[in-house]
């Protein structure tokens, strides 16, 4: 039986070639693909039956695309990790223990929560970046929330930390996932590495070679402070991306998460390599990693580099909003005069969709409001205070930061948020497994948090203290 939709009336952003606003216009999806645009009695005469959803007053977007999105290890600790230490303790006192402990249950309820929050922000597409012990618990936890996903897992060599393995076995694993999780499906997998200084020149051109071989896209962190700028100083005398450049593993299939401390020749090597960027800005600032003095990526950005925008973790970027991260991406741009000119809200919004999922070789199949993609849209409240009045869409988009007035999202021609509530999990079982799961992992992991303020049982009748 063919699944039909009519998303009807609504005000289209289109992002396609031209960004054209297609006002009170219906779009008829059919098997999760976009069939038609038009007027809406045009199309319910071609479509008879069909499920619809009212978006009349409404905008209607492409689904956000959030580029590097960890999904394990946090959402169960999310809003713990002190904001008074470095990111180095952040990393290695906190989040490497809590990804230690992670058990398969862990990480699907995990990702779970990381796409039910997403999809409420009408991010429709979320990149895992390789941070996943157990692979396929975090694409059943995606697949039943009804995200679109690429999931990786963990992929370094350097000795003496978790999961970490021989350059050949760690290869291994990551191409078996990509036969588990074949690259074109709706939860698919790609090639991870954690990069950084953790992975030999052996591991970062083996997985260069996979992602080619596999024609899928590959990603490792890099630079998000100076920190890797030091240590490949120590290693092989040269700058980060200068090193990766001389081993030729730079390319259209690699997406750089983060790339923020950069100078000028490895600037010019991303750019000549076609290298796409992920950048967290909500990361780097909770981090306190340097990004508004050292960030180059509306230069990038305006010089033809190819740039996609991420929310990191739930203990860095804290929340999956792609809108909050083209926000940051604009405003830091134009606080600092970078970029010469700085970026525009359609910039921003631009990198939040169809660059975005160009980016991750996703280009053809979703970013877009076209005929012959997948339908990945979100609808939001036109009535909401939010909106009103409404101006400039682009501006009204990431300057007025309307996540909270997202309506109804459908992922592939599934409705999975109606009237802002997810329709395809159990919320209040989710919601109680996931405390549970956050006592047992912070136990296992040894860390017992200290809260910001102290925490008392209530008072108790009569107001003498209990």
């Amino acid at each position: 039986m063919t699944a039909t939709l009519l998303v009807v009336d609504g005000d289209l952003v289109t992002m396609g070639p031209d960004r054209a606003v297609l006002e009170r216009t219906t779009v008829a999806v059919r098997d999760g693909a976009i069939v038609a645009l038009g007027p809406a009695a045009e199309l319910r005469a071609a479509h008879p039956g069909a499920a619809e959803i009212d978006a009349a007053g409404c905008v209607v977007t492409p689904g956000l695309v959030d580029a590097h999105q960890h999904t394990t290890g946090d959402p169960l600790i999310r809003s713990t990790i002190p904001d008074d230490i470095d990111s180095q303790q952040a990393i290695f006192d906190w989040a490497v223990p809590v990804h230690a402990g992670h058990e398969p249950g862990d990480d699907e309820v995990s990702a779970t929560l990381t796409a039910v929050e997403a999809l409420v922000n009408g991010v429709t597409t979320i990149a895992e970046p390789g941070t996943v012990a157990h692979p396929l618990s975090v694409a059943r936890g995606l697949a039943a929330a009804g995200i679109r996903g690429r999931v990786g897992t963990w992929g370094w060599d350097a000795p003496g930390l978790p999961w970490s393995a021989p350059a050949a076995e760690v290869l291994a694993r990551q191409e078996q996932l990509l036969a588990d999780l074949p690259p074109g499906g709706v939860v698919g997998a790609w090639v991870t590495l954690v990069g950084h200084d953790l992975a030999s020149d052996e591991l970062f051109a083996g997985a260069a070679e996979l992602a080619e071989r596999a024609g899928t896209q590959v990603t490792w962190h890099l630079s998000p402070s100076a920190d890797d700028g030091v240590a490949y100083a120590a290693r092989s005398g040269k700058r980060p991306v200068t090193h990766l450049a001389d081993l030729g593993v730079l390319g259209p299939r690699l997406v750089l998460g983060h790339a923020v401390h950069l100078d000028d020749d490895e600037l010019a090597a991303l750019l000549e390599t076609r290298t796409a960027v992920a950048v967290c800005p909500a990361a780097y600032m909770r981090l306190g990693q340097g990004y508004a003095a050292a960030s180059r990526h509306a230069e990038f950005l305006r010089a033809g580099g190819r740039l996609a925008l991420g929310c990191d973790a739930h203990n860095a970027g804290d929340t999956p909003d792609v809108l909050r991260a083209a926000w940051l991406l604009a405003g830091i741009s134009r606080d600092t005069g970078r970029g010469s000119p700085p970026l525009t809200a359609a910039d921003a919004f631009a990198a939040a969709t169809c660059a975005g999922a160009e980016a991750l070789g996703l280009g053809n199949v979703v970013g877009s409001i076209e005929v012959g993609k997948r339908a990945d849209l979100v609808v939001y409240d036109g009535t909401a205070p939010a909106w009103t009045p409404r101006g400039d869409l682009a501006l009204h988009l990431v300057w007025g930061a309307p996540s909270g007035t997202v309506r109804d999202v459908v992922v592939d021609g599934r409705v999975v948020v109606r009237a802002g509530r997810v329709t395809t999990v159990d919320l209040p079982a989710l919601r109680e497994e996931a405390a549970g799961r956050r006592t047992a992992l912070l136990r296992r992991a040894g860390i017992d948090p200290t809260p910001s303020w102290p925490v008392r049982p209530a008072p108790v009748p009569g107001g003498a203290p209990a």
